[in-house]
């Protein structure tokens, strides 16, 4: 079993004070959206203060070559500016920023971020589908009672759809898929009113995309269940807006709740494909710009009903961004109801990675004992990192050898390549790429500009962690050389006048003199004294000491 560190606590913010206000920024692929909400960690909960939207269409990307379009990137930039000064002038303590698709997949999303950061000071998560959809239940959870029962919740983007199932507890499925209502009307609508040809494709098309993702929801339902489905997003607010304002005359104070049926939504289908845009724009509801991009959502909400089954669908105007909010609220100790679980999402997922590629994860704990107790001897005296970036450390310390599931030939160029896809959820992509980057430098050659996934990391600060942060996994994993514990314990002293680092290595067994431990020690101790300017002087205890807790 592999061993979650005594002190993972110590790694969470804890809470400091009452009625927090944070905002929440979802950077899509349709619009850019805030909300601002008032926490209040007693009950747990919290209430929506402001919200603000602007359609942007970051998916209306160069057709060419894939990359966002800058006066979108302007556009964008002017919006989230907007944001940041309404959040300023209610007093938010915090912004939460993530983007998802349409920068995932941009080739110059990276840029579009650093940009973002340079010009409005605003720091973006770029986060996977798994993670957008993990957020999304939690954002669902946070409106909605499941009451144990499963529910299946599809969130139509502007670029993909998520398809989750879950039951008040640990989502059973998260899934993401590459249709979304910007991306298929872009792609594939090129008629207004569209023709039966491409409306026929649409259809054909967001069904074949739509399938995996059903197939592994319905995989995932027990005997006998019968999942009630649930709406989020954009385009089925608009569907459930439109229909009360046909069948009530009146929309609802609040659409949370608000059902309507596969048949009333194929009779919608069949009337959108018969309209032009001027004409869905007159229809009562429809948001602005939404006319462009509504028959192709409703094609896939239409699709996805009909694989999974289901003949009614109930909103819930919860989603994304009050998902960012609840994962905040979680990573900052202030839930501790039916959610706690979600708490542990990284570490949870660090451990189902580490035995999907069969680390030895006796070996794996030492190593991460060994760099976490090296990190907090060698914190304020030689680095100055905190609590996240030793968590980060932890989880390459886990991980670092999973390449060998691959080949044992250059191992640690393919823990990169699998830490770096493998959908480690509860971090954001910039994360992921550090523990990748860790991983990959745990020997052989130190981190080089030259190397294209050292050069992946966009910040001198995120390529400094890395570079001082292997040089001590280095160091933990010479500690465990022959992988048996034959080290108990390291305690290390630093001598600032002499710049010398002294290490007093404890054996576990008295007699072992450790001799391929210690040469591997001296084999790979270079690297950390040229990242740290010292000289290592390494000295074995002979004595039985206490091992790592």
């Amino acid at each position: 079993m592999l061993n979650v560190p005594a002190n993972w606590g110590s790694m969470l913010t804890p809470p400091v004070k009452q009625n927090r206000i944070v905002a929440a920024i979802d950077i899509g692929t349709n619009s850019l959206h805030m909300v601002i909400v008032r926490i209040e960690p007693m009950l747990p909960a919290f209430t929506m203060i402001a919200k603000e939207k602007e359609t942007v269409r970051l998916g209306d990307r160069n057709l060419e070559t894939g990359e966002l379009k800058p006066e979108v990137i302007k556009k964008a930039i002017a919006t989230l500016g907007r944001f940041q000064e309404l959040a300023k002038s209610l007093e938010v303590e915090s912004i939460i920023a993530v983007a998802t698709s349409a920068v995932r997949e941009a080739p110059n999303g990276q840029d579009f971020l650093q940009k973002v950061e340079t010009e409005v000071g605003l720091s973006v998560d770029l986060i996977s589908g798994q993670e957008e959809a993990r957020r999304i239940y939690l954002g669902v959870l946070s409106g909605m009672e499941f009451n144990n029962q499963p529910h299946i919740i599809v969130d139509i983007g502007g670029g993909s759809t998520e398809l989750i199932l879950g039951d008040s507890q640990e989502p059973r499925s998260l899934t993401s898929t590459k249709v979304g209502a910007v991306r298929l009307t872009g792609e594939l609508i090129t008629s207004d009113p569209i023709n039966d040809i491409e409306f026929q494709y649409l259809q054909a098309y967001a069904r074949g995309m739509l399938e995996r993702s059903v197939e592994e929801v319905l995989g995932k339902l027990k005997p006998g269940e019968s999942p009630k489905l649930v709406g989020t997003s954009g385009t089925i607010e608009t569907l459930a807006t439109i229909h009360a304002r046909e069948k009530l005359g009146v929309v609802p104070s609040t659409l949370s709740g608000y059902q309507f049926s596969l048949q009333d939504l194929r009779s919608w289908v069949n009337r959108l494909r018969r309209m032009n845009n001027v004409e869905r724009t007159t229809i009562p509801g429809m948001p602005d710009k939404r006319s462009e991009v509504i028959l192709a959502g409703a094609v896939i909400l239409h699709e996805a009903m009909s694989l999974l089954g289901v003949d009614s669908v109930t909103l819930c105007e919860r989603s994304l961004r009050e998902g960012v909010i609840v994962n905040w609220m979680l990573t900052h100790g202030l839930i501790e109801d039916k959610l706690r679980y979600q708490s542990s999402i990284r570490q949870r997922h660090v451990q189902k990675t580490a035995k999907k590629y069969q680390i030895n994860l006796e070996h794996s704990d030492r190593v991460a004992a060994f760099a976490l107790s090296l990190f907090d001897q060698t914190q304020t005296k030689l680095h100055s990192w905190g609590k996240d970036e030793r968590q980060l450390l932890w989880a390459a310390a886990i991980l670092h050898n999973c390449g060998h599931y691959i080949s044992h030939s250059s191992h640690h160029k393919h823990s990169y390549y699998l830490i770096r896809n493998g959908e480690l959820l509860g971090y954001n992509e910039t994360e992921i790429e550090i523990i990748a980057n860790l991983a990959r430098y745990h020997r052989k050659s130190a981190p080089k500009k030259k190397h294209e996934n050292y050069r992946n990391l966009l910040h001198k600060e995120h390529r400094q962690m890395v570079s001082q942060l292997s040089a001590i996994l280095r160091l933990a994993v010479a500690l465990d050389r022959r992988q048996i514990g034959a080290i108990a314990r390291v305690q290390c002293e630093y001598i600032p006048h002499l710049h010398e680092f002294k290490m007093s290595i404890f054996t576990s067994s008295l007699g072992d003199d450790c001799a391929l431990e210690l040469w591997s020690l001296d084999y790979k101790k270079g690297v950390f004294e040229e990242e740290f300017g010292v000289k290592i002087v390494a000295n074995l205890v002979n004595t039985v000491g206490s091992k790592f807790s």
